[in-house]
């Protein structure tokens, strides 16, 4: 492919307008032309497709069915490893030696460490250029420990990336770190291909400041992430990467980065300051693969296992909590369903929702028995069970997510929740509420269903499109 016609991208675009984020397949390109040059390293793009990719990671048997049946067996299967008081296990990551690490078969060091060696893709037109976009980051601090983390970097020379650090977020809190403590520079190493579950916890929420994103990928795993010396710092790196980038990022310097095409799918604004890394070695696997992350066209990581957090975390606060649901093609909406039994109490689930969500700015709460992950079951309680008035809360001012294209300022957002389910009288709702209609079937006639299941071949056997 030849990525300076941005072929790649306009493939990746198509194959999700036709085949959707769930039917889409993962994709290799042998070859691609990148900033003037043809490489024959291998450039992988959507390697999370879908529930299914969730699914084959974490250990699912039965891959059988639509999304919504893969999502709720892989959400069941990661519960069954939270332990009594509801928390990940953990497994501390294990030091290798160099000969037990393909990340290390081959090492380049100063000049040598070219980051032009490597086919780095500029995803959209309007970025400022090529970008490492699943890149895994690793930073050491001596009190805190380790910090595992995806930023996005930019390639701005052969030995030069920016590394773009939001204000706030733990790597970004390291480096301030290091600089209180007088240095100039804090090392740092970037894997590309690191393991899939690996990748996932570092571009998730599920560890605190602090807390080693590693033991929990160990413990998801059942096995210990293996980790081995970077060659310029001692920082460990993780030994199976495809790629490992190391370096210095200064704590008091800065350049301009970006714009950058932003996981909304909109161009994300230039930043006129933000750290970068001046590039001292690199290893890698005799034969590598780079992994593209096409931010805004392609799902980007496994969702899983923040989902399940998610969910532990505001079942403590939302007692009625039955499920949560964020489609990966909508960021800013969240449904929720929850078990009603007073007044107030979608409003109530609704509100910490929206406090604790930095990403959702409309949260919908539906009864127990509307399934969140049917579309049709949604708009229908929408339609049906939703009254605008009283219904709805418009929140003026609260916490956002800074990539959020239509806030007119980062972090700061408006939020609106909608209480879809049955009002009650005390709400303003009616005295009764007609049944449904599908659910007296299920009810007075409990074989119909079995009936149907028994001859839906024999229905559709002269059956063309």
């Amino acid at each position: 492919m030849d990525q300076d016609r941005f072929e790649a991208t306009g493939f990746a675009y198509r194959m999700i307008a036709e085949l959707g984020w769930h039917g889409a397949p993962a994709f290799l390109i042998p070859r691609i032309t990148s900033h003037g040059r043809q490489y024959d390293i291998p450039v992988l793009g959507n390697i999370f497709p879908g529930w299914l990719a969730d699914a084959l990671v974490f250990g699912v048997t039965d891959l059988s069915g639509d999304g919504p049946a893969l999502y709720r067996r892989t959400r069941e299967q990661l519960r069954s490893k939270l332990d009594a008081a509801q928390r990940w296990p953990r497994l501390a990551p294990v030091m290798v030696d160099r000969s037990q690490a393909p990340v290390q078969e081959l090492v380049f060091e100063g000049e040598a460490a070219d980051l032009d060696r490597y086919p780095w893709l500029q995803t959209n037109p309007a970025d400022a250029g090529r970008y490492i976009t699943a890149g895994t980051v690793f930073m050491e601090d001596p009190e805190l420990g380790r910090n595992v983390a995806t930023y996005r970097c930019q390639v701005k020379g052969p030995q030069r990336l920016g590394v773009n650090c939001e204000t706030g977020q733990h790597g970004w809190s390291f480096i301030q770190r290091a600089r209180k403590r007088g240095q100039k520079s804090i090392p740092a190493a970037i894997a590309i291909g690191a393991d899939p579950i690996t990748f996932c916890v570092g571009t998730s929420k599920m560890a605190g400041l602090g807390e080693d994103e590693l033991e929990i990928a160990g413990g998801l795993r059942g096995t210990p992430v293996e980790l081995v010396a970077a060659t310029s710092s001692g920082i460990g790196v993780p030994a199976h990467a495809e790629i490992v980038i190391e370096g210095e990022i200064p704590t008091d310097q800065g350049e301009p980065e970006g714009p950058y095409g932003e996981v909304y799918g909109y161009l994300g604004k230039q930043k006129p300051w933000n750290f970068f890394m001046d590039v001292k070695a690199i290893t890698q696997r005799a034969d590598p693969m780079i992994v593209n992350a096409f931010a805004g066209i392609t799902k980007l990581t496994l969702s899983m296992p923040q989902a399940v957090t998610n969910f532990v975390q505001y079942k403590r606060v939302i007692p009625s909590l039955v499920d949560l649901y964020r489609p990966t093609e909508t960021i800013g909406v969240l449904f929720a369903s929850i078990e009603k039994r007073f007044p107030g109490d979608g409003m109530v689930a609704g509100q910490h929702l929206a406090a604790g969500d930095m990403f959702a700015k409309l949260i919908v709460v539906v009864d127990s028995d509307i399934d969140i992950h049917d579309q049709t079951q949604l708009f229908q309680a929408l339609g049906t069970r939703w009254q605008p008035n009283p219904a709805s809360l418009l929140i003026p001012q609260t916490r956002g997510f800074p990539l959020d294209p239509s806030a007119p300022t980062r972090w700061v957002t408006s939020k609106m929740v909608i209480d879809a389910t049955r009002q009650l009288p005390a709400e303003g709702g009616p005295e009764r509420w007609p049944e449904v209609s599908r659910r007296l079937l299920e009810q007075k006639s409990p074989g119909t269903a079995a009936l149907v299941d028994e001859r839906w071949t024999e229905y559709w056997a002269g059956f063309r499109r």
